[in-house]
């Protein structure tokens, strides 16, 4: 199992790289909707929230299976923002 350390900076980076690049689509392409953009990043940093919550939840019975599933839905909802970015 890895380490929680090891799970918060790979929440940290994948979020916050689609931060980045949602930032980087606005400088270079200005004819971008900035709403849509700013959507995107308004959800990244939800789901920063959201995943930091889970992953300090007490009472977990398997922790394990807890955040294997945090690491599972990580890249879900990455992918997710990820494919939202390539509409724009």
């Amino acid at each position: 199992m890895a380490n929680i350390r090891d799970l918060k900076k790979d929440i940290n980076y994948v979020l916050g790289e689609i931060i980045e690049t949602a930032i980087d689509m606005e400088k270079v392409n200005p004819e971008i909707d900035k709403s849509k953009t700013a959507a995107i990043i308004d959800e990244a940093i939800n789901a920063f929230d959201a995943f930091s919550s889970r992953i300090h939840a007490k009472g977990v019975e398997n922790k394990r299976a807890h955040y294997r599933a945090i690491t599972n839905d990580l890249e879900t909802k990455g992918n997710e923002l990820i494919a939202q970015l390539n509409v724009l």
